[in-house]
C-alpha cells in the first residue's frame, strides 16, 4: 500500500517520522567525520494549521509586508565585489522601494532612498550598476557628493529656503558580512550582527568574503515572491519533479534545522539514492552520476581508487582541484561533506546561502514592482579567490524572462541550467492553482516542510509588530 506509514527508523533524525536513517547515522555507517556546525540538529513541531492562500495572492497581504517586513529586516542587497572602488554603485530595489548603494570611500559604504530630494525623480534606473564621481538627478540637475552631502543646487537664487543639511540624501542603514552588503531601511534597527545570530558562527569555516561571483542569473517567476522561494526550501518535491536525481539524492533522509527566527537549513547527501530508487549502485555508477553546480569542475573525470567511496573521491579530486587548478587556499580541515553536499541556508526573510564547494550558489527572491504576483529570481555561483588575494571579475547580472530556460545562460552548467528550469516551470501552475482553490490553504508536512511552516510564523511576526 503506497500510504501505509512505515515505523521511524530508530536513527531518523531528531522530530521525523521516517523510517530512513538520518544524516549523521548515514556518515557514521561510511566512516565519515562530521563537525560542527554540521553535527547539530534543531527541530521544532510548530503546529498543523494550513498556510492561507491569500498570503500569496492578496494584495492587501502584500502590502502589509512592505510596509511591515521589507522596511524592517536586514536584507542583502549586493556584495562588495559589486562595489570595490569608490564611485561603484549598486541600485537595489525590493517591491516599490528603490535603494542606491555606493562606495563613498576606500573604507565606507553608503545606502541611500533613490529619490531626488527636489521633486522624487528617481536618481538611477532600477536594477543597475555604475560608476560616478557624484549622484545626479536626471531631472534638473541636482547633485549630491557621494557621501550624500549636497554639491550642487542649479539657480541657487531661487532656493534660498533651502538648506543644505537638510536636503542630503536621506540615508539608510548598510553593514557587511561575509563579503555581503545588507541595507535595513528602519533607522532604529539593531545591528546587522545581532539579527544574524547563529549565522556567524556557522560560517566561520567557508571564508564567504573571499568568493567571488562567476555566474549571476535574474529571473522573472510568474508566483509571489514566498511560493518562488519555498520551492527550494524542501526535498520532498524532488522524487517527482527531478526523477533524474533520484539515483544521487537522499530524499527523506534530507536533515532540516531551525535556529531562532532568522536562519534555518537543510543537508542533503550527495551519492546517497533515495530510498525510492529501485537498485543498488556500485560506487562508479555514483561517482558517474554526482551532481557537480560547475561542470567544469569535474571535466577531468575523477576515477574510484581502491577501497574508497564515490565521494570520498569526488571530495578528494575537488580539493586538488581546487588548489593545483584554480589556485585557492583550501582549509584542510574541511570534511567532505562540507565540499561536496547540498547544505543550504536561508537566511530570513529571502536569502539562501550554499556554503559547500561542489554547489556555491546564493539566491535571492524578492517582489518586482507592486505585484503579488511576480518575483525576481537571482541565482549567483560564487567561487573562492585565488591565493594572490586579487578578485577576479564579477559577472554581470543576465536577466532572463519566464519562458527561457537557465541552460541557455553562457557559463552555466545544461544539466543544472535544466534542474533550475524543473523548478521554476511548476511556480505558475501553483499561482494560479491559489486563485482557483476551493480550499483555503495548503497543508505542510511536520518534517520536510517545517523550515516553511517556520518562515511563516516569523513572518507574522513582523506583520504584528
Amino acid at each position: 500500500m503506497k500510504n501505509k506509514i512505515e515505523k521511524r527508523h530508530p536513527k531518523g533524525h531528531v522530530g521525523s517520522e521516517s523510517p530512513e536513517p538520518g544524516v549523521s547515522a548515514i556518515l557514521e555507517s561510511i566512516n565519515e567525520p562530521m563537525r560542527y556546525p554540521l553535527n547539530v540538529e534543531s527541530y521544532e513541531h510548530l503546529g498543523y494549521e494550513d498556510i492561507p492562500y491569500l498570503r500569496y495572492t492578496s494584495s492587501t497581504f502584500f502590502d502589509a509586508e512592505m510596509d511591515k517586513v521589507w522596511t524592517k529586516v536586514w536584507q542583502w542587497a549586493c556584495r562588495e565585489e559589486n562595489i570595490r572602488n569608490v564611485g561603484d554603485y549598486v541600485v537595489y530595489d525590493i517591491g516599490k522601494y528603490s535603494i542606491i548603494i555606493v562606495r563613498s570611500s576606500p573604507d565606507e559604504i553608503k545606502a541611500f532612498y533613490n529619490s531626488c530630494m527636489h521633486r522624487g525623480t528617481k536618481l538611477k534606473h532600477s536594477y543597475t550598476t555604475g560608476f560616478n564621481d557624484y549622484i545626479a538627478c536626471p531631472y534638473h540637475g541636482w547633485s549630491w557628493n557621494l557621501d550624500g552631502s549636497i554639491r550642487d543646487i542649479p539657480n541657487k537664487w531661487d532656493f534660498s529656503h533651502v538648506e543644505d543639511r537638510e536636503y542630503k540624501l536621506r540615508e539608510v542603514l548598510v553593514d557587511t558580512w561575509g563579503g555581503f552588503v545588507f541595507i535595513n531601511m528602519d533607522s532604529e534597527a539593531s545591528g546587522l550582527h545581532e539579527y544574524l545570530g547563529e549565522t556567524i558562527s556557522h560560517f566561520k569555516n567557508w571564508g564567504m568574503d573571499k568568493r567571488y561571483t562567476y555566474i549571476h542569473i535574474q529571473k522573472e517567476l510568474p508566483c509571489n515572491w514566498k511560493a518562488a522561494m519555498e520551492a527550494f526550501m524542501e526535498n520532498y518535491h524532488t522524487r517527482v519533479v527531478h526523477p533524474q536525481l533520484l539515483i544521487t539524492s537522499s530524499g527523506a533522509s534530507t536533515q532540516y534545522d531551525l535556529f531562532g527566527d532568522h536562519l534555518s537549513r537543510f543537508i542533503g547527501l550527495t551519492a546517497v539514492p533515495d530510498p525510492d530508487f529501485d537498485r543498488d549502485l556500485s560506487e562508479e555508477e555514483k561517482l558517474e552520476t554526482m551532481l557537480v553546480g560547475d561542470a567544469s569542475l569535474a571535466a577531468d573525470g575523477p576515477k574510484i581508487r581502491d577501497g574508497e567511496t564515490a565521494r570520498r573521491t569526488m571530495a578528494n579530486y575537488l580539493r586538488r582541484y581546487f588548489d593545483e587548478t584554480l589556485d585557492v587556499e583550501f582549509d584542510s580541515d574541511l570534511t567532505d561533506s562540507e565540499i561536496i553536499d547540498t547544505i543550504e541556508y536561508t537566511l530570513f526573510p529571502n536569502a539562501f546561502l550554499f556554503p559547500g564547494f561542489s554547489l556555491p550558489m546564493v539566491y535571492r527572491f524578492r517582489p518586482i514592482g507592486n505585484s503579488p504576483d511576480r518575483s525576481l529570481f537571482d541565482l549567483l555561483y560564487l567561487r573562492p579567490i585565488p591565493r594572490s588575494g586579487e578578485f577576479p571579475d564579477s559577472a554581470e547580472p543576465v536577466r532572463i524572462g519566464v519562458n527561457d530556460s537557465y541552460a541557455d545562460v553562457p557559463g552555466m552548467d545544461p544539466a543544472m541550467g535544466h534542474v533550475y528550469d524543473q523548478d521554476t516551470d511548476n511556480l505558475d501552475l501553483q499561482q494560479q492553482g491559489f486563485h482557483t482553490a476551493d480550499k483555503d490553504g495548503g497543508t505542510m508536512g511536520n518534517y520536510q516542510e517545517i523550515r516553511i511552516r517556520h518562515f511563516h510564523q516569523v513572518l507574522d511576526k513582523y506583520l504584528s509588530m
